[in-house]
């Protein structure tokens, strides 16, 4: 298999740890937020925006949340 590329952003984190191997874990939504809070600030030089994007990812995953969530009688 050939190498693949890595743009330095994706490996910057103090950890050395490549957040796709977290973010994975976590479903489309949420690994999108949390690559974008890991990589705040490397990728651009604006972790506000960076963070913007995370809180829109985060926002859709409660919206789909609420969608599918079961009708309950106690609410």
């Amino acid at each position: 298999m050939n190498d693949v590329y890595h743009p330095a952003h994706y490996t910057e984190h103090p950890t050395g740890v490549e957040c796709v191997e977290i973010a994975e874990a976590f479903g489309f939504n949420l690994g999108n937020a949390i690559k974008y809070i890991w990589r705040a600030g490397l990728k651009t030089p604006d972790p506000i925006k960076d963070l913007e994007k995370a809180e829109w990812y985060i926002r859709r995953e409660i919206n789909r949340l609420y969608k599918n969530r079961p009708i309950s009688s106690d609410e």
